[in-house]
């Protein structure tokens, strides 16, 4: 018998290309899993649509459940099933930069994104380990990544932090030339499903499902072209030409960000709680037992 979950996308992005390749495929269909997939309202509501029942699963940062575990020790949230494994951002300069560190952001006016706290909390975590104060940059004023772009290319910034689809318009444009790959940092667990106990306790099965479709489209990630998946999602970004998509694709892949099965390792889930720790959002120390269902996670195997 086939049963229905809502499963919310906090927002359409390249980096989710996993999760739309899983519904295009119908990976989730056969494993008997009817998928509806739902953008939440506001990224900071996603988790209280999870309490409250209005969805039943969701795909996003373990950030948020950290924090809500940071607030309330006794919440249920819990994570299963890294996607996203790397950090997807990518910082883009006005000139080339070959050998990159992170001592030439010194003096530069940078932009940073803001849409989610992660890309800031990770990016000054690597600041910090390569001796460099954050708040001695040249922060510009926070703005939505697509302000910044418009600011970045009036010569108003210097250097911006973005993902896909914006780092290639800019590239391709000639604006801008990749300085940095936040990827490089390694495997960070960036993207995972999460729920609450309760749904996974009652639904079992069901999440059970989720891992395996979910394995199946990174198995189908790794094995086909970046041509061949840019056409099988295409009908999710309508608003990108297919080439343009692929080589997206291709670039994310290179770069190590997509996890090869959905297993959630200890080492990644600290390495981001870490990040957390030193941006100060959060104060406490949430043990990975506790937030993560690592027997869910390696479902598919």
């Amino acid at each position: 018998m086939t049963r229905t979950i809502t499963l919310y996308e906090n927002l359409r992005a390249v980096p989710y290309v996993p999760f739309y390749l899983a519904i295009a495929r119908g990976d989730w269909a056969q494993e008997g899993v009817e998928v509806a997939v739902e953008t939440s309202p506001a990224m900071s509501q996603t988790a209280e649509a999870l309490l409250d029942g209005r969805a039943d699963v969701s795909w996003g940062g373990p950030m948020r459940v950290m924090v809500h575990h940071d607030t309330d020790p006794k919440t249920p949230l819990i994570c299963f099933g890294q996607v996203v494994a790397r950090d997807p951002f990518i910082l883009v300069g006005r000139t080339r930069k070959r050998r990159f560190q992170f001592a030439d952001l010194i003096g530069q006016r940078l932009a940073v994104a803001i849409e989610a706290p992660t890309p800031w909390m990770t990016f000054q975590d690597d600041l910090a380990r390569a001796g460099i104060d954050p708040s001695s940059l040249r922060r510009m004023k926070d703005r939505p990544m697509a302000k910044n772009v418009t600011a970045f290319k009036r010569g108003q910034i210097d250097v911006i932090q973005v993902f896909e689809p914006y780092a290639d318009a800019l590239i391709r444009s000639g604006a801008g030339h990749i300085w940095h790959r936040f990827a490089t940092r390694g495997d960070i667990a960036y993207t995972s499903f999460y729920t609450t106990r309760n749904f996974v306790r009652r639904n079992r099965k069901t999440c059970e499902a989720l891992v395996r479709g979910i394995a199946y489209a990174q198995i189908a990630l790794h094995t086909e072209t970046p041509t061949a998946i840019a056409t099988a999602i295409a009908d999710f970004f309508p608003d990108l030409a297919t080439d343009h998509l692929a080589r997206m694709i291709k670039g994310y892949r290179d770069s190590g960000l997509w996890a090869r099965t959905p297993a959630l390792p200890a080492e990644a889930f600290i390495r981001l709680k870490a990040a957390l720790v030193s941006g100060g959002l959060i104060d406490s120390d949430p043990p990975y037992q506790r937030l993560v269902n690592a027997s869910l996670s390696n479902a598919a195997k």
